[in-house]
Formats: C-alpha cells, structure tokens, sequence
C-alpha cells in the first residue's frame, strides 16, 4: 500500500497529476446539469481529501530525505557535533532548546570572528 500511495503522491506532485485533477474538475462540474449535484460534491469532497493527504505523504518523505541528507553530512565532517542527528524525532520544547543553544553558540563565534578580524 506505500507503495501505491508513494506512487500517487509523485504523480500529483508533478504537472501531469495537476492537469488530471483540472480536467477531473471539468468533467464534475459538466455533469452538474445532469442532476448529479450531490454526487459530485461528494466526490469532490472526497476527491479533497485523498489528495491532500497524498500531499502530506509526500511532504513527510521530502522531510525525511532531507534529514538523511543532513544527518549524512553532520557526520561526515569531523569538526561537527553528533547530537543533532536525529532531533527531528526529539519532543518541540527540546527541538527548540537545540535550536537556541545553536544559534547562541553561532552568533558567540560570529563576535569572535569579527573581533579577530579588526
């Protein structure tokens, strides 16, 4: 079943799934005459759903290649600290004490810096 979802997700994402959802929505809104008004909402609602769900799962996995790529590098340079591999899984309040402490730590090196510079 990923499979499928991940497979529907790339299609949607890319202009091919965008233009079969706008001729999807043409077609719905052709039968509206027809006296198929509650059914094509209902479709249309559901319709809604689905693709923003296919959305998030492709949102998640974009996230998650993104974090492989960083966690990849962050081990990889030997000047790094490790601890941040893997804080996207870590509860938001110790997410953003990491972040804090970070940017500390950033703006402390960036006043040495230009304290050596001058």
């Amino acid at each position: 079943m990923n499979h499928l979802l991940f497979r529907i997700a790339d299609f949607l994402s890319r202009p091919p799934g965008f233009y079969f959802v706008i001729a999807a929505m043409v077609v719905s809104t052709a039968l509206v005459p027809f006296g198929l008004t509650s059914v094509i909402t209902y479709a249309l609602s559901v319709a809604a759903i689905v693709i923003t769900s296919v959305v998030l799962i492709q949102g998640y996995r974009d996230t998650a290649a993104i974090h492989a790529k960083l966690d990849e590098i962050i081990v990889s340079l030997r000047e790094t600290r490790n601890e941040v591999v893997g804080l996207e899984h870590e509860e938001p309040e110790h997410i953003a004490a990491a972040v804090e402490r970070l940017e500390e730590e950033a703006n402390e090196q960036d006043a040495v810096g230009r304290e050596t510079a001058t």
